[in-house]
């Protein structure tokens, strides 16, 4: 078979934007280098990231509708829109969708499509002649510890959190095993996420049907794992880097004046930015401990997170006399801002974060110091990378609950932003050379070409 000079790739990601723009980031690499791209998502995805779109003469956004599925509010699309125990119902109305999808790829033949959570993709895929690509957006010890075949999860039961503490035979040696509350995080995996299907029956068949694996990470950071799924799957495992979608969007996109102003009154890496991403929302008495662990710092801080379960702003859940106690060296809002922006403002010195993965490689790439609060299953495994075996951040402590107290936050960035601190210097240090790593000449786009030249080989 002659080698195509360029393709054409179909994208149906999981129905969440933290999964959305890595497929858009992933379309705009893939169009630079002269590939046609077809990103299926739901209309109200399409209004959030047109503006990411850099090729409009190669990447295509095709509305997908969504239906209406029963415990779902009327006209839900995205993952943000509901609280996170009610996703199994969004999972059940993706599925719904199967038609749309199917239609798409018998009129258009793409030669490849991308899917993550939809695991009948691979079965029409097949039936239409197209190779089906599993790209996963979440790191590779998330799949491998709580996802491969060697772990055999009961049918009957629930598994119990010291069954997913210890790791399955043949786990990479650089396993750091789970405890108490982690192990427990990842229990989620034998919920439903569907109508009739648990989480881990969705996502090992995505895995086991699909052409080829792919993830969003990197050989240096991830190599024994991504090796550990080549052989638990019997697939190539194709890896794209981090893809952080740092085009010319970023050089033309202004921080928001009001926002611009306030970080202008404070020494360079000074302030302490905090955001836990769109779907964790915390409850009120949480939500107050965080902010007054801010306070408790006695540095300035700014803080984006939603209202907390219950409340309707922000301004109403917040601690009696707080407002007063932090005006001028303080802020919490409840809507959303512009956070690579404010991530990468002179005077951020320390970025605290749940840990997803996207939040995780924006730490990475950014010079600031970094405080994790992880919360749900891969969140935390991704902290055991950047912690335990990168150290380049702090982890908070946590009491056996799950929680933390506002001192134990308070110690954590206090433990990074002192300049005396052993452990600040050493994270500090660490940090630098990975960015070096990261940012050298060539890294992020020899991953692209490699998985480009993967994709031409699997046709082949």
């Amino acid at each position: 078979m002659a080698e195509p000079s360029s393709f054409h790739l179909a994208m149906f990601p999981w129905l969440a934007m933290g999964h959305i723009t890595p497929y858009v980031h992933l379309s705009n690499e893939l169009a630079a280098r002269g590939h046609r791209v077809t990103l299926l998502v739901p209309k109200k995805a399409i209004l959030q990231l047109e503006h990411l779109n850099h090729h409009p003469n190669l990447i295509t956004f095709s509305p997908v509708t969504v239906p209406h599925f029963n415990g779902l509010p009327e006209g839900t699309e995205i993952a943000s829109e509901i609280p996170i125990h009610n996703i199994h119902f969004l999972a059940a109305a993706m599925d719904l969708t199967r038609d749309q999808i199917e239609h798409f790829l018998s009129a258009n033949k793409p030669d490849f499509v991308l899917y993550d959570a939809a695991h009948w993709v691979p079965e029409i895929a097949r039936k239409n002649g197209i190779k089906s690509v599993c790209y996963n957006v979440v790191c590779a010890a998330a799949l491998a510890i709580a996802l491969v075949p060697a772990r055999q999860v009961p049918k009957d039961r629930p598994i119990t959190a010291k069954e997913l503490g210890v790791p399955p035979a043949g786990y990479p040696s650089t396993t750091v095993v789970l405890q108490g509350h982690e192990a427990r995080s990842l229990t989620f995996i034998t919920e439903p996420f569907g109508d009739g299907i648990r989480f881990y029956d969705r996502t090992i068949i995505c895995m086991k049907e699909c052409d080829a694996l792919s993830i969003r990470t990197c050989r240096e950071l991830e190599g024994d794992m991504c090796d550990y799924m080549e052989d638990q799957y019997k697939r190539p495992v194709l890896l794209t880097g981090p893809v952080l979608g740092l085009g010319s969007d970023n050089n033309t996109e202004q921080l928001e004046d009001r926002w611009a102003k306030w970080f202008a009154g404070f020494e360079a890496g000074s302030v302490v930015f905090c955001a836990f991403g769109s779907q964790w929302v915390l409850e009120k008495s949480q939500f107050q401990e965080l902010v007054l662990g801010f306070e408790l710092t006695g540095l300035p801080f700014f803080v984006a997170l939603k209202p907390p379960l219950g409340c309707e702003t922000i301004e109403e859940a917040l601690p009696e006399g707080f407002e007063e106690r932090v005006k001028g060296r303080g802020v919490v809002v409840g809507s959303w801002v512009q956070q690579t922006l404010i991530l990468n403002h002179p005077a951020v010195g320390c970025f605290v974060n749940h840990c997803g993965f996207g939040s995780m490689w924006e730490s990475l790439m950014s010079d600031k110091q970094i405080v994790l609060v992880p919360h749900l299953g891969d969140q935390i495994l991704n902290t055991k990378l950047l912690v335990k075996k990168l150290e380049v951040a702090v982890e908070v402590g946590r009491e056996e609950s799950g929680w933390f107290s506002k001192e134990s936050l308070s110690k954590a960035i206090k433990s990074v932003m002192d300049k005396e601190s052993e452990v600040g210097v050493m994270v500090k240090k660490n940090h630098a050379k990975w960015m070096e790593t990261l940012a050298t000449p060539g890294f992020m786009s020899g991953y692209i070409d490699r998985f480009v030249q993967k994709l031409k080989e699997l046709v082949n």
